[in-house]
């Protein structure tokens, strides 16, 4: 048997005993069924059982005119009053797509958001607020020449100079980073747009001028670009280490606050023959200088003297634990406060204390290159190249 609305006629429910549910016997006469269709009833609300479904020629063939009689009225009982056939149900559409569809060219697609919850069940007006949204593929970003050229992690630009060495540039790919080699402020100036880390100078392939020291610090401060320098302290007799004077290149480093004030340099060094050394030959050259034993005590000499460049010893430098780096940071300092980290491997201890008669002086020269000062170099950057 068929169940309801898959096509199958109709007929009139009869009791048992070929009595109509009214109490009237009547025979209903089949009127001629279209292909799929119902047979006409009254539209009383009598109940009404399924008929056996059309054979299959009659399924095919067009329906005929009834035999009627004299009266031009169809033979028995008359049926009742016809009504308008209902549509047969639509079968239910295949998961497929149909051949025609598939070869179809691409149109517009829109997507309808599901009612809110509690809402009435229905899909959304298309034309209203929440209506259909058009749904693009191909959804390409506008063009931005302030964008970074390529992510930031592909791998990150690490502005060197002078070139480094091979050493250090394996060092500093394994860490994820790009060198990058400049040489001018114009060549800074030309890599801001890829939001480099830093920049490294690492005086080991070449020596470093004053001039070009002062030039590429400034381009890297007035773009909020880290600066970190590193060298070598070295000890010899004053006419041996003539012209060498530290403070020249450090005070190139140094941004003042204004033509007034002079610059105000934070030391963190733990042997006081070193740290008195180079409080004097700072101080000569007309820097004010601030000197903290370690890296813990030169967070709260920072908050009071507000330097504009820190000096230390790369053994001093904090790798895990919060520091000096972790403080400049918080306070918007970095990106304008150049940091110089120095070795002090080379140094004789038995030869420290001719530092305070004058016999000998320090200078600065290339950094140690050692496996623990390569990792320290490379976790130091890491750490600024956080900001």
């Amino acid at each position: 048997m068929r169940t309801l609305g898959q096509g199958a006629p109709f007929a009139r429910q009869m009791d048992d005993g070929g009595q109509m549910d009214g109490g009237q016997r009547q025979s209903s006469a089949q009127a001629p069924t279209p292909a799929g269709g119902t047979a006409t009833g009254s539209g009383s609300g009598r109940r009404r059982k399924l008929s056996t479904p059309p054979d299959t020629a009659e399924r095919g063939g067009v329906p005929g005119a009834q035999p009627t009689g004299p009266q031009g009225q169809p033979h028995g009982p008359a049926p009742s009053q016809p009504q308008p056939q209902p549509h047969p149900q639509q079968p239910h559409q295949p998961a497929h797509q149909p051949a025609h569809l598939l070869h179809a060219p691409e149109g517009r697609a829109y997507a309808i958001g599901a009612p809110d919850a509690g809402a009435a069940e229905g899909p959304e007006p298309l034309d209203g607020p929440n209506g259909a949204v058009e749904v693009h593929d191909d959804q390409r970003p506008p063009m931005d020449d302030e964008l970074p050229p390529e992510p930031l992690d592909n791998p990150r630009r690490l502005l060197v100079w002078p070139a480094p060495d091979v050493t250090t540039q394996q060092a500093l790919s394994d860490r994820g980073y790009r060198p990058v080699i400049v040489h001018s402020r114009e060549e800074v100036d030309a890599q801001i747009a890829a939001y480099p880390a830093a920049l490294f100078v690492d005086p080991l392939t070449g020596p470093i001028t004053r001039k070009a020291l002062q030039s590429l610090r400034q381009a890297a401060v007035a773009a909020e670009v880290p600066v970190l320098v590193t060298a070598g302290l070295g000890q010899a007799t004053r006419e041996a280490a003539y012209g060498a004077d530290p403070a020249v290149l450090l005070k190139a480093l140094a941004p003042r606050d204004s033509e007034q004030h002079p610059p105000r340099v934070l030391l963190i060094e733990e042997q006081e023959p070193i740290a008195a050394a180079l409080t004097g030959t700072l101080e000569r050259r007309g820097m004010q200088v601030g000197h903290a034993t370690t890296d813990a005590d030169a967070v709260a000499l920072a908050a009071r003297l507000r330097p504009n460049l820190v000096v230390m010893d790369l053994l001093q430098v904090r790798r895990r634990r919060a520091g000096i780096v972790d403080w400049l940071r918080g306070n918007g300092l970095l990106n304008r406060t150049p940091l110089v980290v120095y070795t002090s491997a080379d140094l004789d201890p038995s030869q420290l204390p001719r530092l305070a008669s004058g016999e000998t002086v320090l200078f600065l020269a290339e950094r140690s290159t050692s496996t623990e000062v390569q990792g320290r170099i490379v976790d130091l950057l890491a750490k600024i190249g956080n900001n």
